[in-house]
């Protein structure tokens, strides 16, 4: 069931928060009890088959749970679950495109076949392997069979996040006596989820067609008709991403939860690290926490057995900086590009951040005072901000594209080998939406700011009241009117 259809906004969701607000007030167990069921039935609005498989891991994590938190060494429950969860990430993700590409080099001919993609698996898998490796490491309490299931299968960030972590999550619901509705919080969320819906439909859905129509047939195309369709992804990625986690956000406020911030303005990034700490955020959060960090300190384990130093000396050295923050970062990013998707766009897509990342931290070793020198100055910050976006977009491509020879072509397309061409009438149109959508990234607040929940205060502040109320009904209508019927999210294909 998708966010921006009209069953969900007209008859789940109303149906949810008249149920919330009827058994709410008998308890916090009967409420998480009826938002399971209603979550559950979300989830198998899509395919009702997959709906055992989702129980099937709910209920494989909540056994190695169990064991992890009675166990004398709950390391070894804790890895039996993580190889758990990964090898049901592989088996569904990467078996059959790995047996296809294998088998090609054979028989050209041959194929193994391919399998669905159960909705929102990488999600739900990572949240959970994440808890059992923070229960091994007592920095979580082990959840009831109730909390277990709402921790994972919340209808808000079910299929495409953000990534719940416990210790941010469930210390709220375990301070909730009851599920009463607040009309407050209702207010905030609703307009939070009208704002994201905007953003999906008026803005991400109207621009995706010309993207479609580049990564489509991305062989020898004219030059401005490619960087038409390569800036239209880039901001329909952009909106897609940004609207479904103001959705989710919005959703979860209406119950009186938060969730953790997924998305800040990245285009507004003045460096690749900066990027990443405001794109995905819960994602970044996750791979640091569960990948980054172990690889960094084995890394520095090691070369504090091999008698060499991990100090700020060593990090100034070509040798300790490669295997300090270079190897981590490349490791870390790959992983991240991996889990996207098998193809090897995705591989790219990772490497390539990679090594964005290991250009920026280099930047800032060795040329600190040059970049605070550039930095200081409006030119050099604009320029901070078009060099980061650039290298972005050369990784989107790899990441839209259906392989890498399509990226390739879609790249050597950009760089004008197929000529220049003339501008489509059509394109006049798409040029001025991305100019316009731009402006918007760019200048205007995002939705936290807004709702006064940002880093900064901004002029356009929401209030509860009657004209906010207009224009954020007057919004919703658009959505409605412009509402496509089979316009899924981008990332619910991960």
């Amino acid at each position: 069931m998708l966010f921006n259809s009209i069953p969900f906004l007209f008859f789940f969701l109303p149906a949810v928060l008249l149920g919330i607000y009827l058994i709410g007030r008998m308890g916090r167990t009967p409420a998480l009890l009826f938002l399971n069921l209603a979550s559950l039935f979300f989830y198998a609005w899509w395919n009702p088959k997959y709906l055992l498989l989702l129980l099937g891991s709910i209920t494989f994590n909540l056994l190695c749970a169990h064991a992890i938190a009675h166990a004398k060494r709950p390391s070894i429950p804790m890895w039996i679950g993580v190889c758990g969860n990964v090898g049901l990430l592989c088996f569904y993700k990467y078996l059959f495109p790995i047996l296809n590409s294998f088998g090609s080099l054979m028989t050209p001919e041959h194929n193994f076949g391919s399998i669905i993609l159960p909705l929102g698996i990488s999600f739900f898998t990572l949240t959970q392997i994440g808890y059992l490796v923070d229960l091994a490491q007592q920095d979580a309490t082990l959840l009831s069979p109730v909390e277990h299931v709402f921790f994972v299968s919340f209808f808000p960030h079910l299929i495409a996040g953000p990534i719940l972590h416990h210790r941010e999550f469930m210390p709220q619901v375990f301070a909730k006596r009851d599920f009463r509705l607040d009309w407050n919080q209702l207010a905030i969320g609703g307009t939070w989820f009208i704002m994201g819906l905007f953003k999906k439909v008026v803005l991400a859905d109207t621009i995706a067609p010309r993207a479609d129509l580049l990564f489509n047939a991305p062989a020898n195309q004219p030059m401005f008709s490619a960087w038409c369709g390569i800036l239209s992804y880039a901001l329909q990625l952009y909106f897609d991403f940004s609207g479904y986690s103001d959705m989710a956000i919005g959703l979860a406020r209406m119950f009186g939860l938060r969730f953790p911030m997924n998305f800040n303005s990245p285009y507004k990034a003045q460096s690749i690290i900066e990027f990443w700490q405001r794109w995905h955020i819960t994602l970044t959060h996750f791979i640091t926490l569960y990948i980054y960090n172990p690889v960094a300190m084995a890394i520095n384990r090691s070369r504090l057995d091999a008698g060499l130093s991990i100090g700020k000396k060593a990090l100034k050295s070509f040798e300790g900086f490669t295997r300090m923050v270079c190897v981590p970062l490349l490791v870390t990013m790959i992983v991240a590009g991996v889990w996207h998707g098998a193809g090897r766009q995705f591989l790219a897509f990772g490497l390539l951040h990679g090594i964005y990342l290991c250009i920026n931290h280099a930047w800032r070793t060795w040329a600190k005072a040059l970049g605070k020198a550039i930095e200081a100055t409006r030119i050099g910050r604009v320029f901070y901000v078009v060099l980061t976006l650039a290298a972005v977009i050369l990784a989107q491509i790899f990441f839209r594209a259906d392989s890498v020879p399509d990226a390739y072509a879609v790249i050597r397309s950009a760089l004008g080998l197929h000529g220049l061409g003339a501008m489509p009438h059509a394109d006049h149109i798409f040029w001025l939406m991305i100019a316009a959508f731009f402006a918007i990234c760019w200048s205007l607040p995002n939705t936290q700011e807004i709702l006064g929940e940002g880093d900064r205060p901004v002029r356009l502040q929401w209030r509860p009241t009657l004209a906010w109320g207009l224009a954020i009904s007057a919004t919703f209508f658009l959505c409605f009117v412009l509402m496509k019927p089979a316009s899924r999210f981008l990332y619910f294909q991960f």
